[in-house]
């Protein structure tokens, strides 16, 4: 069989290290159930840890419930990471909707880990059966896995089922396209394989008849099989030198597998058929725990129906839960209880699970499946558990609450209650024009004064967030006016007001004196998080006037206040990506990047291990620091995150347009041409609203001002650049650092007058400062430049070169050549373009150098044969960046990804993406070869981290 011969081969790969992807695909009974369990079989035969699960047919399965299966990941599991994964899951704690929305994520996070992990101590097989119905948290572990499956010792087995919904199968289909994975399509059996497997069944050839009647499986194994047990069940086969069927069998035989499965129960008791219906709207798989609930009897009670569904092959065993022995069997038995029953029998189901204190999602499914609304129960049920609910299963939760909600008002309390949850629902998953709508109803109905500043908060939160920031700013000044607005919720408000005060309108006045507001208020109701809200909008205003001290102060009060906790992730991380910033600013170097460390580990700790806007900020310093290989790692990292690179509720947008910025403006000076005008079509294709938005623009405009020059056309290259010198009231962006090739390109062209204007603006960038930094050294660069002086280039040169800035200090250098050069010293500017090369190389910057070459060479000074060319090495040992070799010495050691990632102060998939590059660099296919190799070399001691 060829399908069973690929799988071996791929079985045979992973034992030598080499992990893949196997895509099984058909309709149901084709087989696939059956060619996943033979490869789980060839692997435990081969050693190989399994892991296999099948996912249940729910309209909302539960959160990683087949992964949680598969993996065996149990509170009391003796593996303490399968337990702390369990706990989190369980952890039914409601938070603020800030702090809480990035849960499903960290549960992701956590199992990817949990298998990087066990892959760690062998080889290891995943098999996931029916994946299709399988819970989007659930698809995206293994979309995940499906990206690094090959550079793992890992087996990643998938079996899929067409024709599901929409947008399911197109997530699933991006794990089918990938060109290393294995497909295995499965389609009808041939006519002559359709006799034999007659034969098989019946023990004698087949006769024309019977082969007509089977003829209407259109070769599906599994009706083949229904069909032929039917007829010897009910003696309707005459069985001699070949088996036929008598003629009294047209139309006397079930034409649909659903009666040829509900035939199968006609010899099992009846007690036990009762029992198995009733099972069956637990669904696939169930607890004996929760069919005694769902029933009120103990166990003991129907053991022996239990056990007499298992011996007639209805159930069978799934470790500590019994499992439909096939989908189609139990919804035979799904569809043979009436609708009007199945509805109350739901409602029944989802009170037994909630005893039994089961997750939310388990309860809410059968609420869903009763279709009963405005039932007491129900509405307190979920009015009490929305927000844990709203947590793990948003697009379940909306649909409840919305079905809850619009149905008769019933109790106002619990009513408002149901509103403020399907509100808060609405804002995480995007739907801000509902969400707001939602919330104007609400709060005509809201007595409560915390219920109220509450979903105050909640509107001006959608307002924003739909690019409504006058409609916000508006509706606060409104809800601050109110007299019966409690302290806390004031202080928020307060806080909340500046931050779009600044980012909407770029008001920084009335944006300051209202961050202070919010402080005073604060200080009197004794709220941290509207302290440290309050002093990220100071961080923000002290940036955008250059006083980088205090908005370091600002931003450091901001993490003290909040403490040490975990709560309001979203929040303190925003305020450790501002230090970051800030920090940058002062050009302490060393600083940024130890905070950058201290930001991760907060982010760990909080479960946030692949936190997507850390990505970009780290992207951001790596790219000045000259470690552009490691800045890509970063970001392509970032590519693996399927959710919106936002702060919730605090900027929008702003980590999307940097993250391809700085992959357009890398790609553009390595001369990919093609990969920068992918990331320009991407970053430029969305709305500039507010001053938010265009302060994340400036990666952007250079990447794009860089392909005009390497298309020739510098005044085209010029014009895109004056852009920037634009800079709205209370826009953020820090033009100093690109000025000075403003100026360049102004003197190139001959425009004295834009020269002039790039140098006033970067000299007053510098008058801002507190302390002379980075505009200070860049306007050094531009008045240098203006007036050919090489003694203010050098002082700039001296600053990069003491604050450890690389890229700055080539481009600097580059400049001191030219000038020195146009004064005649052809012997210190040679010196000088062969340091700019030289570190141009470094990073891998082959435009900059061959620009640089050109600059010179017109002014008849050339590198010569001392100079060194950027003949960077694309393959072997020699090719690894210093990151790459760390994480290659670690590799060797036996670490598994979450340990080099914490080791290396990096994130999960960015260590992932290292050891890929490595693979390809050394033209390896897994981590075994890395090790020997490694080995080999030579490589060992202790990583420097």
């Amino acid at each position: 069989m060829p399908e069973l011969a690929e799988l071996w081969d791929a079985v045979q790969r992973l034992r030598v290290g080499t992990g893949g992807v196997v895509w099984i695909e058909g309709e149901p009974g084709i087989g696939k159930s059956s060619l996943v369990a033979a490869a789980a079989h060839v692997g435990r035969e081969l050693g190989c840890q399994v892991s296999e699960g099948v996912a249940d047919q729910l309209a909302h399965p539960p959160l990683l419930g087949v992964l949680l299966d598969c993996l065996e990941i149990r509170p009391r599991s003796t593996d303490p990471h399968r337990a702390r994964i369990a706990e989190f899951l369980t952890d039914r704690r409601s938070v603020l909707d800030l702090a809480d929305a990035g849960h499903a994520a960290a549960a992701v996070d956590m199992v990817v880990a949990l298998v990087d992990e066990l892959c760690t101590a062998g080889p290891m097989m995943l098999l996931v059966d029916d994946v299709q119905w399988a819970d989007d948290a659930s698809i995206d572990v293994c979309r995940r896995l499906a990206s690094v499956a090959a550079y793992l010792p890992l087996l990643l087995v998938l079996s899929y089922r067409p024709g599901t919904h929409r947008s399911t199968a197109r997530r699933l289909r991006d794990i089918a396209v990938r060109r290393d994975v294995v497909r295995v399509p499965l389609g009808p059996l041939a006519p002559e394989s359709v006799r034999d497997l007659l034969a098989a069944l019946v023990g004698v050839p087949p006769g024309g008849g019977l082969v007509r009647l089977a003829a209407q499986a259109v070769g599906n194994p599994l009706f083949l099989r229904e069909l032929v047990e039917s007829l010897v069940r009910e003696d309707l086969l005459d069985i001699g030198a070949q088996a036929e069927v008598r003629d009294s069998v047209v139309g006397v035989v079930p034409r649909s597998l659903a009666a040829a499965l509900e035939g199968r129960l006609s010899s099992v008791p009846a007690g036990t058929v009762e029992l198995m219906r009733t099972a069956a709207l637990l669904g696939g798989e169930f607890a004996v725990t929760e069919l005694a609930a769902l029933l009120g009897r103990p166990a003991i009670d129907f053991s022996a129906d239990l056990q007499e569904a298992v011996t007639a092959g209805i159930l069978v065993e799934a470790g500590p839960r019994m499992r439909f022995r096939h989908p189609l069997l139990r919804q035979a038995l799904y569809d043979g209880v009436p609708a009007a029953l199945r509805a109350a029998l739901h409602l029944d189901v989802a009170r037994a699970l909630e005893s039994t204190s089961v997750e939310p999602q388990r309860v809410a499914q059968h609420l869903l499946a009763s279709g009963v609304v405005g039932d007491r129960w129900a509405r307190r049920w979920l009015a009490e558990a929305g927000p844990v609910l709203a947590g793990w299963a948003p697009h379940l939760a909306a649909e409840l609450l919305r079905r809850e909600v619009d149905h008769d008002p019933g109790d106002e309390d619990v009513r408002v209650g149901l509103c403020m949850n399907l509100a808060r629902v609405l804002i995480d998953g995007g739907e801000h024009e509902e969400a707001a709508q939602r919330v104007r109803q609400t709060l005509g109905l809201v007595v409560d004064p915390d219920d109220r500043g509450q979903l105050h908060w909640m509107l001006a939160r959608a307002l924003f967030s739909g690019g409504h920031n006058t409609a916000a700013v508006a509706h606060l000044h409104r809800a601050l006016a109110r007299a019966d607005l409690p302290d806390a919720w004031r202080a928020r408000l307060l806080a909340s007001l500046a931050m779009f005060q600044r980012a909407g309108s770029g008001d920084l006045a009335a944006a300051d004196a209202t961050a202070r507001d919010a402080l005073r208020m604060a200080a009197v109701a004794g709220d941290a998080f509207a302290t440290a809200y309050a002093l990220t909008g100071l961080w923000a205003s002290h940036s955008v006037r250059r006083q980088h001290r205090l908005a370091l102060r600002s931003a450091e009060g901001a993490i003290e206040a909040l403490g040490f906790v975990a709560d309001h992730v979203d929040l303190r991380a925003f305020a450790l990506h501002g230090r970051i910033f800030s920090l940058q600013n002062l050009s302490r170097w060393t600083d940024a990047e130890a905070a950058l460390r201290e930001a991760r580990d907060f982010l760990r700790a909080a479960n946030r291990m692949d936190d997507t806007t850390a990505g970009v900020t780290a992207a951001v310093l790596l790219f000045w620091l000259g470690r552009w290989d490691d800045a890509l790692a970063e970001l392509d990292a970032v590519a693996q995150d399927t959710s919106t690179s936002t702060y919730r509720g605090l900027r929008d947008g702003g980590p999307g347009r940097l993250w391809h910025g700085v992959s357009a403006l890398i790609a553009g000076h390595r001369g990919e041409r093609v990969r920068a005008a992918a990331h320009l079509r991407a970053g430029f294709d969305r709305p500039v609203v507010t001053v938010a938005d265009r302060e994340n623009l400036d990666f952007l405009l250079v990447a794009r001002s860089l392909a005009a020059e390497q298309d020739g056309d510098l005044r085209m290259a010029l014009d895109h650049l004056g852009a920037l010198l634009d800079r709205r009231p209370g826009e953020m962006t820090l033009t100093h650092q690109w000025l000075p090739r403003f100026v360049r390109l102004a003197l190139a062209v001959d425009d004295r007058s834009a020269a002039e204007a790039g140098v006033h603006a970067c000299l007053a960038e510098a008058a801002a400062e507190q302390v002379p930094a980075r505009a200070a050294a860049s306007a050094d660069r531009c008045r240098g430049l203006r007036s050919g002086d090489p003694a203010t280039i050098r002082s700039a040169v001296a600053h990069y070169r003491a604050s450890g800035v690389p890229v700055e200090l080539a481009g600097t250098l580059e400049d001191l050549a030219v000038v020195l050069a146009e004064r005649g010293d052809t012997a210190q500017a040679r010196v000088a373009l062969h340091e700019a090369s030289d570190l141009y190389g470094g990073f891998g910057a082959t435009w900059d150098i061959r620009r640089a070459e050109a600059r010179l060479r017109s002014r008849g000074v050339r590198r010569g044969v001392r100079g060194t060319r950027a003949n960077r090495s694309g393959h072997g040992w020699a090719a690894l960046t210093p990151t790459e070799r760390k994480v290659a010495m670690l590799v060797a050691a036996g670490r598994s990804t979450s340990d080099i990632a914490q080791n290396l102060f990096l994130t999960r998939r960015t260590t992932q993406t290292h050891i890929s590059r490595i693979l390809a660099k050394l033209g390896m296919r897994s981590r075994v070869e890395i090790a020997g190799a490694a080995l080999r070399e030579g490589l060992g001691g202790v990583v420097d981290r």
